[in-house]
């Protein structure tokens, strides 16, 4: 299934996509780092998989400066339009 890449900062790639009748019934993300991934509730409940601890706190941090955004791209693909990128993490 083809993940649209909204960022990328420090090596994790942050991917969404809408999951209609998918294993995560909650809006979330898919991050990937070294080969390790995790998909983590726009709320930030881990809902499967892990990154290195220090990497997971730079991507929770993202993801709190970044909730407006993450949530408007969560709508945008629900309804199979368009979703823009996010500033990486700096």
């Amino acid at each position: 299934m083809y993940m649209p890449t909204l960022s990328l900062f420090f090596g994790i790639i942050v991917r969404m996509y809408c999951e209609k009748q998918g294993n995560h019934k909650k809006p979330h993300i898919h991050a990937e780092y070294s080969g390790e991934e995790v998909a983590i509730a726009l709320d930030g409940e881990i809902l499967e998989g892990n990154l290195p601890i220090p990497k997971m706190k730079l991507l929770v941090a993202w993801m709190e400066i970044h909730k407006e955004d993450l949530s408007a791209n969560w709508d945008l693909l629900s309804k199979g339009e368009q979703f823009f990128k996010i500033e990486p993490l700096k």
